[in-house]
């Protein structure tokens, strides 16, 4: 599972596409995009969405992930997840938003919320 710059997660091989990128190990590597929104990743440099962003452009990215991802009563729990979780500690990016992401629709089976009786 990847989460692109757009904010979508991209979840199967229908949302991706094959492509070739000039990069430091070879002009020509093979590598993927988003068929949404056309972002290239290149995974060789490292030039993948940032592991470990600021606060700032965390909660960038963690709005347009809810804007696609999410109805519009649970983007306020979930920026407020994505919060709580970047002040945490050091998580990856992608840790936060898929974590806060699964407690905001109760898949965590320590969420004491949404457990079903």
């Amino acid at each position: 599972m990847i989460i692109c710059e757009c904010g979508e997660l991209l979840r199967n091989k229908e949302e991706i596409f094959r492509d070739y990128t000039k990069t430091t190990a070879s002009p020509s590597t093979r590598t993927i995009g988003h068929r949404n929104c056309g972002f290239i990743f290149n995974f060789v440099d490292e030039k993948n969405p940032k592991k470990y962003s600021s606060k700032k452009e965390l909660k960038i990215l963690a709005g347009k992930f809810a804007e696609k991802n999410l109805s519009p009563e649970y983007a306020p729990l979930f920026m407020l997840a994505v919060d709580r979780l970047k002040s945490k500690g050091k998580l990856r990016d992608y840790e936060v938003l898929v974590r806060a992401y699964r407690e905001v629709l109760g898949l965590n089976s320590e969420n004491p919320v949404r457990k079903k009786a």
